[in-house]
């Protein structure tokens, strides 16, 4: 399929613009929903510094990749099973869910990738969307921002960021403040962005939200980022220095094998954690929690 029979879509995440080349007969609204409230108007050429360029082309049309492959990752996640592979030039991706593999070929600074998708396959879109979060999440790390794995909420014209191991119940201590801390909102209940602009943290709400429908086109400035352990008392403990990024650390998305992007995380983590209040809360799921932390960060 020639570029000229490709759609252009533009989006902007975090202030970072990018653009999505789709098949002519398929709608971007459609294939990728979450992202609705993050569409930009105008032509490809009005974003001289986009993030990244994505082409999506059925899986048939998709160049075959020449040379060899070797397997960096391979996790099992909310987007399924996935495969990374270093190549010569950059990276290959393989998403496998509801049973269909879709790959994705990227420049080393995810700049430009290229993805195969079966167009007829049950949950393409959602492959698409998981595969742009692949390519957002590196694009990111040497503009001196980075996608968390983590619930966000905001109070105050603040963003507070919960981290913690899948199941440890960061939706759950997000809810309690919901529940118990007046004036809070969601931002985002699975992978916000953060970045720094000059002298400020900002937590940027984003189009990746799990299970929750939550995909808010605002930005806050961070008021705190904790790492949750369950325990059977509530306890908080402020983290600085070293500490505090390895309590980050854990949470980002980078490819760990790659010098550069991993190199323009530690830059950034630096950074962010003289900027914003660090901390990890043992806790239970209940409403001392959520004031405890709260309060801790105030």
């Amino acid at each position: 399929m020639k570029n000229e029979e490709l759609k252009i879509t533009n989006f902007c995440v975090a202030d970072f613009p990018f653009t999505v080349h789709l098949p002519g007969g398929l709608e971007a609204d459609r294939l990728l929903p979450s992202f609705r409230t993050f569409r930009m108007e105008g032509d490809v050429a009005d974003l001289p510094d986009r993030l990244f360029d994505f082409i999506a082309l059925p899986a048939a049309e998709m160049p075959a990749t020449a040379g060899q492959q070797t397997l960096l990752e391979e996790t099992d996640n909310d987007m399924g099973h996935v495969c990374l592979y270093a190549l010569a030039d950059g990276y290959r991706v393989e998403v496998t869910c509801y049973g269909t593999t879709h790959c994705m070929v990227a420049r080393p600074d995810f700049s430009a990738a290229t993805a195969g998708i079966c167009w007829e396959a049950r949950g393409a879109g959602y492959a698409l969307s998981s595969l742009l979060r692949i390519t957002y999440a590196q694009a990111v790390l040497c503009r001196d921002a980075v996608s968390i794995h983590a619930s966000a909420v905001h109070c105050d014209g603040r963003a507070y960021l919960f981290m913690g191991k899948s199941g440890t119940g960061k939706s759950t201590h997000s809810a309690l403040w919901l529940r118990h801390i007046p004036g809070c909102t969601l931002l985002n209940d699975d992978n916000p962005v953060v970045r720094i602009v000059g002298n400020r943290a900002l937590a940027y709400g984003t189009p990746w939200s799990g299970k929750t429908p939550c995909y808010n086109n605002v930005a806050f400035p961070i008021g705190g980022m904790v790492r949750l352990s369950q325990a059977p008392a509530n306890r908080f403990y402020r983290r600085e220095e070293v500490d505090a990024f390895v309590t980050l650390y854990p949470g980002c998305s980078v490819i760990a094998a790659d010098h550069r992007l991993r190199n323009a995380l530690y830059d950034t983590l630096t950074r962010l954690t003289a900027l914003v209040t660090v901390g990890v809360l043992e806790c239970l799921p209940d409403e001392e929690a959520a004031r405890l932390c709260h309060s801790s960060l105030s």
